[in-house]
């Protein structure tokens, strides 16, 4: 009974106390929690190495950061060679080899990496001593080698190479080149022919040149003791030679005179790379640092960002579009506000950015946009305390950036200072739409013709067009006309009289081809056999395990990717039925269904373009007649991807010329396969597509 009545007080008391309070008015907004950074140690040896360290005992872990912080150098007419020396650091010391140095960092549970101007390692502090002991050897005694340097030489090479196609990688190359100029080091272009002027004298010059500790910082971060450290640190740091960077200067990047579009032609492009940029002047320790942080959050720092809102919430253009804003003390940097959009809303896309940043400029932010964007950034500053990688670069940063001793610790409070004129400012200070570059990269015969219309604020916007290298180019020229009397069957005999004739192509039963790539510095091998029966099947292996299967063997078939077998779907089999033909021309011509669309360019060659479906473009050399490239696309989880086979070097085979290079582009991913062997009328057996 007792409980009874003390359970009814204690419900009553409760009611009364919730009846006196008033739920329409938001409860008061307390002061910003104080921020409790632990000041890091300090102490710094006799060849300028700096060292911070700060103890953190909560777990047995310990993390190690060297950075070099040498303003950005220009590599010249050998750029490529940070990119080679990065490769080569890290892989052992001239007492310890490769092999051994992987086996032990890998034994002792740590890692270690280290670039051209920097390191890092993380290990159990039981094993802090041996594991900071092995990041000195190899950053400091680095074991170049001929043979090492070959390799990483002919990969950068091949990764170059892959690029050549890839839509996304000629977008930003451009637009880092017109933002800054190719004399700037932000701006300068690597490729193959800077890549060959390296020799390992030049790694082994740039690494004398740059890795000196002038104006290094090593962070140490965890569960060590500073009398430790600083006994560790000195035998392993002090045998480096105290020595300063070469200086030397290079152009500063200005915006353009007016707002202009620089158009890059990619002929293969399925969606348009828009990027709208211009220069800023920011520096962490600028009094409007945050404030323009919090106004580029609010323009398109994030999902919730106007420009994405616009552009994939609204209209439906992309499936992402975004803004950033960068700081920098050794020189002037770049802001972009970018999307992949769809052909057909190129231009649209274009002036809708524009008119995002101009809001920005010409009217306050609201209430609600301030305070969201506010709590998105306090709640990314809290949780990122809980990183021992976040205290090490705070700690930097306060050194390297000339920053107060408080920066963070009033960190929240300067951000909830922050007012809507504040973020108005920042915008009219560092965004333009009257200076500013919008960089295209698509494809020219399918977007040219309403981006020469855009107009901006009642001004044309206009066009000037620029190479996949930032050079200034002409305009393309899509209208090449068609010989009179050539058409799409006049296009498939050429091609079919040139591989061999139809009736020997005819003869072919089928044919066998094995093929090998390199990917990530793995042998990839492509088994393909078709026969005139349906029947196809391709194997791709990589160093000799399968890792993806399909099989066609009449009306049915199946997948097996990683071991696990999957039955295809009459859609699937109905699309390989179509790959299974050993020369698809010759359905082609039968079916009397394909149309010549023009004359497009294929890297440096005219071809004729020919519609084989509404997803499938074939491309056939305009003086050889062979084919040398196809083109399709294909719906995967909601967005388009775009498959390129290209085809070089052909060879006769059984009087028959088959091409020997095949180069398959997916997306990012770029592949170039060499046939090694093919057969035809041989090889195959029923057995292989069981």
């Amino acid at each position: 009974m007792k409980k009874y009545i003390l359970f009814t007080v204690l419900s009553l008391f409760l009611a009364a106390a919730q009846a006196q309070i008033d739920r329409t008015t938001p409860p008061k907004k307390g002061p910003a929690p104080e921020i409790n950074l632990k000041e890091p140690a300090r102490f710094e040896l006799s060849n300028g190495l700096k060292v911070m360290v700060v103890e953190n005992h909560k777990l047995p872990r310990v993390n190690m950061y060297l950075t070099i912080d040498n303003p950005p150098i220009l590599q010249g007419e050998k750029a490529g060679v940070s990119d080679l020396t990065s490769a080569m650091l890290g892989k052992g010391s001239t007492s310890i080899p490769k092999d051994d140095f992987y086996e032990e960092v890998d034994f002792l549970g740590a890692s270690i990496n280290i670039g051209s101007q920097s390191a890092s390692a993380n290990c159990l502090s039981k094993y802090f001593p041996r594991i900071l002991e092995l990041m000195a050897d190899a950053a400091l005694n680095p074991n170049f080698t001929q043979e090492e340097f070959d390799k990483e030489k002919e990969q950068l090479l091949t990764g170059l190479k892959s690029q050549e196609k890839d839509v996304s990688a000629i977008a930003t190359r451009v637009q880092l080149a017109l933002a800054y100029g190719k004399n700037h080091p932000y701006g300068e272009i690597t490729s193959e022919e800077t890549v060959t002027n390296v020799s390992l004298a030049d790694v082994e010059q740039f690494y004398r040149n740059y890795f000196v500790p002038a104006n290094a910082y090593l962070v140490i971060v965890g569960d060590v003791e500073l009398e430790n450290v600083k006994e560790l640190v000195t035998k392993d740091f002090t045998p480096w030679s105290k020595a300063v960077p070469p200086s030397f200067s290079y152009s500063k990047p200005t915006d353009v005179q007016y707002t202009q579009i620089n158009f890059v032609d990619a002929p293969n492009a399925v969606q348009s790379e828009v990027a709208v940029e211009n220069i800023v002047d920011l520096k962490m320790k600028d009094d409007d640092y945050l404030h323009a942080l919090l106004a580029n959050r609010i323009l398109g720092g994030g999902p919730q960002g106007r420009v994405n809102l616009n552009l994939r919430e609204d209209k439906g253009y992309t499936y992402g579009a975004f803004s950033a804003i960068r700081d920098n003390k050794y020189s002037p940097i770049r802001f972009s506000a970018s999307a992949q959009v769809r052909n057909a809303v190129t231009d649209s896309a274009v002036v809708e950015i524009l008119k995002e940043i101009d809001k920005m400029i010409t009217e306050p932010v609201t209430a609600e946009e301030l305070s969201n964007a506010k709590a998105e950034y306090a709640g990314s500053f809290v949780m990122a305390l809980e990183n021992p990688t976040t205290i090490a670069a705070y700690a930097l940063n306060i050194e390297t950036e000339e920053l107060p001793s408080d920066f963070y610790k009033t960190y929240l409070e300067r951000l909830d200072a922050v007012s809507i004129t504040d973020v108005q400012k920042a915008a009219q200070k560092h965004l333009t739409t009257s200076n500013a570059r919008v960089v295209i990269t698509g494809k020219g015969s399918e977007v040219l013709k309403n981006l020469e219309k855009v107009t901006f604020k009642g001004k044309e916007v206009p066009v000037f067009y620029f190479d996949t290298f930032a050079n200034k180019t002409e305009k393309p020229e899509y209208n090449v006309a068609v010989p009179e009397g050539m058409t799409a069957s006049t296009v498939l005999e050429n091609y079919i009289e040139t591989v061999g004739g139809k009736t020997k192509l005819e003869g072919v039963e089928s044919y066998a081809m094995v093929a090998e790539a390199e990917m990530q510095g793995m042998k990839l091998e492509l088994e393909m056999k078709k026969t005139t029966k349906d029947q196809f099947m391709q194997d791709i292996k990589i160093q000799g395990n399968s890792m993806q299967k399909q099989v066609l063997d009449g009306d049915s078939g199946y997948m097996v990717v990683q071991g696990q077998r999957m039955d295809l779907s009459p859609e699937d089999i109905e699309k390989i039925k179509e790959e299974s033909a050993a020369f698809p021309e010759l359905n082609y011509l039968a079916a009397g269904n394909i149309s010549l669309e023009g004359i497009e360019p294929v890297g440096d060659q005219k071809a004729y373009k020919l519609k084989i479906t509404d997803k499938k473009t074939a491309f056939y050399d305009v003086e050889s007649g062979l084919k040398i490239q196809e083109i399709s696309v294909e719906e995967i989880q909601g967005q388009q991807m775009q498959n390129i086979m290209g085809y070089d070097n052909y060879q006769e085979v059984s009087g028959i010329k088959f091409p020997f290079k095949l180069t398959q582009s997916v997306g990012p991913q770029n592949f170039e396969f060499l046939v090694k062997e093919i057969k035809v009328n041989e090889g195959v057996s029923p057995s292989d597509f069981d």
